[in-house]
């Protein structure tokens, strides 16, 4: 009994672990022992979410039946046994005779137990290979759904949820959630059984021997359960501590430079003294506290098992228990104790599933873009670029809109810019111009078809967007020139890169165009990144032009190349500009200025000087 209640208590200490931050981690700020809101609708759900894989659950169930039933046999006759050969032993002492173990004489009952254990172990190999089946299958089928529900939500979604917390649901929730039912649902279903069945065997060999056993079992659940809340509150503090010198060396580490320059070395050094003294205080608590939890259950459980001994022993001289009564009590009691000591710890363990679950339907229910309905066009061709707001409405939430009434046009072939404060909605336009966000009122239209009513594919393959946030993937300068056009052959790419004044710097590289960028790409300056995106952009050659600050981090000279090329590119192109550098979109053929949401003047330059609004003061500011 100890060795199975010392099992359980190494399950509660490397929960305890998982806690204090020993364990796995994970992502977001999910602990361990999280709680469902409605664990049964979870439940009725996963069932149905299950499908095809019931089947394999309910042979699962099947062979655990026939274990229980199988492994609490297996004592009852082994006191048979042990009785058997224990009568012919003190008959062939008795006798004078030398005792032999035959066919007749044992031999058979022995090949049966075996039987029997080879029986029990087969069956716990199957069920546990059939449940570690279902449990992968099942997380490989809700990982597929969460693949592609990802896919179908909305821009919204991602702008409102931090990436740890996505990242949480779609693997660490998933991965929580296979682990516990490829172990404790297991345990579970075996538990009820062993338990039911072992108690029920024990009451019938001896009542008081059973009753001392629950006294001693309760005591050390109790002392469990005790001891592990005053493990949790230890482990939350270190855990704070491990946060807190974590966050220290981070600071300490990238603002290295200025700490240095500012002489600041001795005050940060006794900074993190001081954290790391925290954290080995707190640690020491909680380590003494885990590591005191063992030996004590442990001889909770020596001392039950002792009082059982010496109760057993007198019942056995009197003759009121045979030998093999005694050890099969014995063996019992060592089915028993396992699942009872670890009760709490599964029911937490299948708690924190079930709330993972729950997290996990949570992202399957969340509201996904709309779909292209049946009479979608693929909208306007690529000569065209006709742009028109018509009293447009739009706000992050119903009830509070952040634009009340916008309405331009843009004809094909013109600039137009957006300028305006931060915050003003410049990139909220551009946003609802893509479809990212659906507008609340008005329409939009491009070449004069509804953007609602065109596919997304039709309506995003007319544009061509160049970000101040560059994105570069894994590979090389080639590809990730023609990630919009995979079809593009060399001398196109060669060409899109001259245009962007790209080239010249590929050119320097070890490899050329063939150069790999690993990482962020940051084998290469966030100006060569940005020139990429351009050319990226130029080699589709797209009929509506989007650049939000594009040339923000190259130098002058640079941008003038640029803006020659930009020139070329937007000729004969619709073409929207985010600026914050106001030189630079002088010659745009229509001037939006946004101020909380709302187009408040529009206009060329010199229209919205002479008018001496927002505009005006804006542009003069950059020269006083």
């Amino acid at each position: 009994m100890a060795e199975k209640n010392r099992s359980g208590a190494d399950e509660y200490e490397t929960a305890a672990d998982e806690i204090s931050g020993n364990g796995a981690g994970s992502f977001g700020d999910e602990t361990e022992f999280s709680v469902p809101f409605n664990a049964m609708a979870t439940v009725r759900r996963l069932w149905k979410a299950m499908g095809k894989q019931r089947i394999r659950l309910v042979i699962v169930s099947v062979s655990v039946i026939f274990y229980t039933v199988l492994s609490v046999a297996a004592p009852v006759y082994s006191a048979g046994i042990v009785d058997l050969l224990w009568r012919e032993i003190r008959g062939a002492l008795e006798g004078g005779t030398r005792f032999r173990v035959t066919w007749e004489q044992g031999g058979r009952e022995i090949m049966i137990l075996l039987a029997i254990y080879t029986v029990t172990g087969v069956l716990y190999t199957f069920q546990s290979f059939l449940m570690a089946s279902f449990a992968e299958r099942l997380s490989l089928e809700l990982r597929t759904r969460i693949s592609r529900k990802l896919d179908r939500l909305p821009l919204s979604y991602f702008d409102s949820h931090r990436p740890g917390e996505i990242l949480s649901r779609a693997v660490n929730d998933l991965d929580k959630m296979s682990e516990v039912l490829q172990t404790g649902l297991l345990k579970l279903f075996t538990a009820a059984g062993m338990v039911v069945g072992s108690l029920i065997m024990m009451f019938r060999f001896h009542i008081g021997l059973t009753v001392i056993f629950l006294l001693f079992t309760l005591l050390s659940m109790f002392s469990t359960k005790l001891f592990a809340a005053k493990t949790l509150r230890c482990a939350t503090l270190r855990q704070q501590a491990v946060s807190r010198v974590t966050g220290q060396v981070e600071e300490s580490y990238s603002g290295r430079t200025v700490i240095r320059a500012f002489n600041q070395e001795a005050k940060s050094a006794e900074e993190m003294r001081d954290a790391v003294k925290e954290l080995a205080d707190t640690s020491r608590k909680a380590d003494f506290m885990m590591n005191m939890v063992n030996p004590f259950i442990r001889l909770v459980n020596r001392l039950g098992q002792a009082v059982i001994a010496v109760s057993a022993g007198k019942l056995l001289l009197d003759g009121v228990l045979t030998v093999g009564t005694f050890q099969a009590f014995f063996q019992y009691v060592y089915q028993a104790s396992e699942p009872l000591t670890e009760a709490a710890y599964m029911i937490n363990s299948l708690q924190s599933s079930i709330a993972s679950v729950e997290r996990i339907f949570e992202l399957l229910d969340e509201k996904e873009i709309l779909p292209d309905p049946p009479e979608a066009s693929e909208g306007a061709g690529p000569a065209e670029g006709r742009v028109e707001f018509r009293n447009v409405r739009f706000g992050y939430a119903p009830d509070q809109l952040l634009m009340q009434d916008i309405s331009f046009t843009a004809e094909p072939g013109q600039k137009i810019a957006i300028v305006g404060s931060t915050g003003a909605g410049k990139t909220t336009l551009i946003n609802l111009l893509m479809r990212f966000y659906e507008v609340n009122g008005g329409e939009i239209t491009l070449d004069g078809v509804p953007t609602g009513r065109m596919t997304y594919a039709g309506l995003r393959s007319s544009f061509g967007m160049v970000l101040q946030d560059t994105w570069l993937f894994e590979g090389t300068i080639a590809e990730n020139i023609a990630y919009g056009r995979p079809d593009a052959s060399r001398e196109e790419i060669i060409a899109a890169a001259k245009a962007a004044r790209a080239d010249f710097f590929i050119r320097t590289l070890p490899k050329g165009y063939d150069t790999v960028l690993e990482g962020d790409a940051d084998n290469i300056s966030a100006g060569q990144r940005q020139l990429l995106t351009i050319a990226r952009v130029m080699l589709c050659d797209p009929a509506v032009l989007i650049l939000d600050e594009a040339t923000s981090s190259v130098d002058t000279r640079t941008e003038m190349e640029i803006g020659k090329a930009m020139n070329a590119l937007m000729k004969d192109r619709t073409s929207f500009v985010i600026a914050h550098r106001l030189s630079t979109i002088v010659d745009a053929d229509l001037i939006l200025v946004m101020q909380k949401g709302d187009i408040i003047e529009k206009g060329t330059h010199r229209e919205l000087l002479r008018a001496k609004g927002a505009y005006a003061d804006l542009y003069n500011s950059q020269f006083a």
